[in-house]
């Protein structure tokens, strides 16, 4: 098909150098395929050669303790995929021998791997005609084709699946694959992109309708909720202070944080010492406290938005056991805080 022979075509004169496009190597692959999930290749380039280096086998990455693997991915943000990522290389070097699935089926076993990244590791690595679809195959799919089904409805993800499959090439399966992801991220780019110079224009059904802009269709997310997080940065006059690892399920788990408070409205100066939960906190203990940002630091996450302050308080004496402060940057931390830690840096 002319779709496909332009695809590999433009692919072999216009693919980017990428370290893992050099290796059939499968857990190289899975480390590049599960770090740029949802991540931009410039942010996510620096943290794969950091892994590659820290962690060469899959032997190196399962035998590491799970704050180590948090630590060097801290800052990548949606942290289930390095906890699954730790799972996954205990799993194979454990239960595997440290030899990886070589099929696409046997590659979903794998803690975190989904449909798209069996199916990227299954064609690269293992030449199995099985089809990537992902933010870009979905978008040059829905414009080629001019398919108009909403890519994050059920209807909409198998039939893009059954055409990507009816399109693979299948004695080159893993450079078609690469060939169509590549081709959405740097020519069908979500905005702007330079139809005049694509070697698709003459066929695409968007560009002949003017649905560019239109296409891909998404439904709307749900409703996004608000709240506010109030980090207690305690300092003790012995330069201790109490980080606390978040045991609860969520985007944040087995990281570490100052004491949180969570309140239904923003706490401001004025209102602090007589808040409730801060009295219960501090109960029968002096402390000075401090402002450290009278504009609260805005984290937007896809479900919620995190409208964040810090709150300086120093104390004679810890309420509880705490740590040395010298300490606090050799653990793991949402990147808020770790944004924070390196900006206060600790000088009174």
């Amino acid at each position: 098909m002319e779709f496909k022979k332009v695809l590999t075509n433009w692919y072999s004169i216009n693919k980017r150098v990428l370290p893992w496009r050099s290796t059939k190597n499968p857990y190289h692959i899975w480390l590049s395929e599960i770090i740029m999930q949802q991540t931009q290749i410039k942010q996510g380039l620096p943290y794969y050669n950091a892994f590659v280096i820290k962690f060469p086998t899959v032997f190196d990455l399962a035998n590491a303790s799970e704050q180590e693997v948090l630590k060097l991915w801290q800052g990548l943000g949606y942290y289930s995929r390095a906890r699954n990522l730790h799972a996954s290389a205990k799993y194979v070097a454990s239960e595997l021998n440290g030899v990886f699935p070589s099929t696409y089926s046997d590659l979903l076993k794998l803690k975190g791997v989904g449909d798209y990244t069996a199916s990227a590791i299954a064609s690269i690595c293992f030449n199995e005609p099985t089809a990537v679809v992902d933010g870009n195959v979905y978008r040059v799919l829905s414009r080629y084709f001019g398919i108009e089904t909403a890519i994050n409805s059920t209807q909409g993800i198998k039939a893009f699946k059954t055409l990507a499959s009816s399109l693979i090439d299948s004695q080159n399966p893993g450079d078609y694959n690469q060939a169509l992801m590549e081709f959405g991220a740097i020519q069908c780019k979500p905005k702007n992109p330079n139809c005049t110079e694509c070697p698709l224009k003459d066929s695409c059904v968007a560009l002949q309708k003017n649905k560019i802009d239109l296409l891909p269709v998404k439904l709307k997310n749900t409703k996004v909720t608000k709240k506010h997080f109030n980090f207690l940065v305690l300092i003790s006059s012995e330069k201790y202070t109490i980080f606390e690892k978040r045991h609860s399920k969520g985007i944040w788990q087995n990281l570490y944080q100052f004491p949180l408070i969570e309140t239904d409205q923003e706490l401001v100066t004025d209102g602090f010492k007589t808040h409730s939960k801060i009295d219960s906190y501090f109960k029968n203990i002096k402390f000075d406290y401090s402002l450290y940002n009278t504009k609260a630091i805005v984290h937007k996450l896809s479900h919620q938005h995190l409208y964040t302050k810090f709150w300086i308080i120093e104390v004679d004496k810890l309420p509880k056991q705490g740590i040395p402060i010298s300490e606090i940057k050799t653990f793991p931390t949402p990147i808020v805080i770790g944004n924070f830690i390196d900006e206060f840096n600790f000088l009174i």
